[in-house]
């Protein structure tokens, strides 16, 4: 199975003066653990996750007052919706983080996540036939 098919297509998107509140609304609403920073005039292309906001918090910061760029990771790893999953996981497992961006040539196309990954190779439970007496 390919990272094309287990990706989530639908990619949060945000600018790096959005506040950490504002992204973690945004997250909060989509159900996402990262969201895609662009940032054209800086870094390019980066990721900020649940993890990053957590961090900002443990450190008695301010969520309305730090923003998206001050905590974005700009050092990714992207995928390419052609990489096996088996490659995907690799490469989370050796970096130690739980996301990638997808790129498809310079555009960001999707994330993929642990979560995503372990949904294609976990086969889906068929509910216990029921007993009649």
């Amino acid at each position: 199975m390919l990272v094309r098919d287990a990706m989530s297509t639908m990619v949060l998107t945000i600018g790096p003066t959005h506040t950490l509140r504002q992204a973690a609304r945004l997250m909060s609403a989509r159900r996402v653990g990262a969201a895609v920073v662009l940032d054209p005039d800086g870094c390019g292309i980066g990721i900020l996750t649940e993890r990053d906001i957590l961090n900002s918090l443990a450190l008695n910061q301010n969520p309305d007052h730090e923003t998206a760029g001050t905590h974005t990771t700009t050092d990714v790893v992207f995928a390419a919706p052609t990489w096996t999953l088996e490659r995907a996981a690799e490469t989370m497992t050796h970096g130690g983080f739980r996301h990638l961006i997808v790129l498809d040539g310079r555009e960001p196309t999707g994330i993929v996540s642990v979560r995503d990954i372990t949904r294609c190779w976990t086969p889906v439970r068929q509910p216990a036939p029921t007993l009649t007496a």
